[in-house]
């Protein structure tokens, strides 16, 4: 285990839809209920009607993030948030990530994270204003980003309070 000031220690738990809710939304496809296109060769699924990217002459950014993978345990020293829109994360190709996060608001203290790992075939969603660490990939590749970008950035930066330490399962 590695040595730091971290207080506590912060488990990740597998991603679930009501887990996460507070935050934003799982992105998987669902085993079936799409429409079908394409001739009936393919299903599809529209996941997120509202992706909340164009707030304040906001526009969406479709962008690919090229991840290394991280070494757990991980010390989280900061968050982040978005507070006009939301961000979302899907892997190309099965690829596992944890996503820490604290209720949108005021800057969170250290025992308001939570953390999820996903299973390698899910994406998320995060709500505006949601904190959230940057990516944390347990698997290097690929992750695609969408994101609102604007002539001013929209993104706060806050250092916790005291470190906290992040472990994954098992």
């Amino acid at each position: 285990m590695q040595a730091c000031e971290a207080t506590g220690v912060l488990l990740a738990q597998p991603l679930t839809a009501a887990a996460f809710s507070p935050y934003g939304t799982v992105i998987v496809a669902p085993a079936n209920g799409g429409t079908l296109i394409n001739e009936g060769t393919a299903e599809r699924f529209e996941l997120l009607a509202d992706l909340k990217l164009t707030h304040d002459g906001g526009r969406p950014v479709l962008s690919v993030s090229r991840a290394s993978a991280r070494s757990f345990p991980f010390t989280l020293r900061e968050m982040e948030r978005h507070a006009l829109g939301s961000q979302s994360f899907v892997p190309l190709g099965a690829r596992r990530l944890v996503v820490v996060v604290a209720a949108a608001g005021s800057a969170p203290g250290t025992d308001d994270l939570r953390a999820f790992i996903t299973d390698g075939e899910q994406g998320v969603c995060l709500s505006p204003g949601t904190w959230h660490h940057g990516l944390l990939a347990v698997d290097a590749g690929d992750y695609v980003v969408l994101e609102r970008r604007a002539s001013a950035v929209d993104c706060d930066i806050h250092t916790l309070d005291r470190p906290r330490l992040l472990m994954l399962p098992g």
